[in-house]
């Protein structure tokens, strides 16, 4: 690999081939000039940018990570099962390792942050919390605990948001409350309380997130014969007010109207989560 520019003694950005990737590693800048070689004794990770990202601009964001972080967080990662991960999204590397670079900073001057999102990412999100969870205990292995468990709540959030394609955490912190939203008008409408451990509300709250990742890509059903929505309505009426109304409030909340097939799918989704509460009840 040949150094195409250099941002700090850390960070490069550098040519592999017919690609411009961005490199990091301990003092990898340190006097080094376009065209040098990179010295791969010192390279901590190789970050490919995606999906059309600019790759000075991400080069910019790495500059002020502590290499590292960057090598713990993919080392941490890889240790709880998120090696896939871990090499082929490097945006959610970079977020995961810019966020342990603050809540370090915060935990050396004795700063706690309390996350009002805890209940609904425990509840919404339970395999990422759970993920999560594992993550923040194999960085404390390495860092003398200073991390407080509450982190897992952030760290989650930045696990569900990897499915988003513009990496902006606004989105998911908009997701989550709309899902809470979505699921108070089921309750609300039917008189029912919904389990959010039980599997059929774990099915929606799925369906739910593919849903946001649709209508951000601009990706909506819209293709399923006639006949099949029309035997939705007729046989789950009062799941399709319902669902409708969901629909409203994704078109006021996320700026979007929902297909009729989306809330047609929605509709079988509030019969069954609704059937099953009525069931435990």
């Amino acid at each position: 690999m040949k150094i195409l520019r250099v941002f700090n003694n850390n960070v490069v950005l550098a040519k592999d081939g017919a690609r411009e990737v961005i490199v990091t590693g301990r003092g990898l800048g340190f006097q080094a000039k376009p065209g040098q070689r990179v010295d791969d004794a010192k390279i901590v990770r190789v970050f490919v940018p995606a999906d059309g990202r600019d790759p000075d601009h991400i080069a910019e964001l790495l500059s002020e990570i502590p290499p590292e972080i960057i090598r713990l967080v993919t080392d941490a990662m890889t240790a709880t099962g998120l090696a896939e991960q871990a090499e082929s999204q490097p945006t959610l590397v970079m977020a995961l390792a810019d966020h342990i670079t603050g809540a370090v900073q915060r935990a050396q001057r004795h700063v706690n942050i309390a996350y009002p999102l805890q209940a609904e990412v425990q509840s919404l999100y339970a395999s990422e919390y759970a993920q999560a969870s594992r993550l923040v205990n194999e960085l404390n292995r390495h860092l003398n605990g200073v991390l407080p468990g509450s982190e897992a709540v952030a760290l989650a959030l930045h696990l569900v948001n990897a499915g988003f394609a513009n990496g902006d955490l606004s989105d998911t912190y908009k997701m989550t409350g709309v899902i809470q939203q979505m699921l108070t008008i089921i309750e609300q409408t039917y008189g029912v309380s919904l389990d959010q451990h039980s599997v059929n509300v774990g099915r929606f709250i799925t369906h739910l997130r593919y849903l946001f990742v649709r209508i951000h890509q601009g990706k909506q059903l819209d293709k399923e014969p006639e006949p099949i929505i029309a035997s939705i309505r007729q046989s789950y009426p009062k799941a399709m007010q319902c669902a409708q109304t969901i629909g409203t409030v994704a078109s006021l909340r996320l700026g979007s109207n929902l297909t009729e097939d989306e809330v047609a799918y929605l509709a079988l989704h509030v019969a069954r989560v609704v059937a099953d509460a009525r069931k435990h009840e």
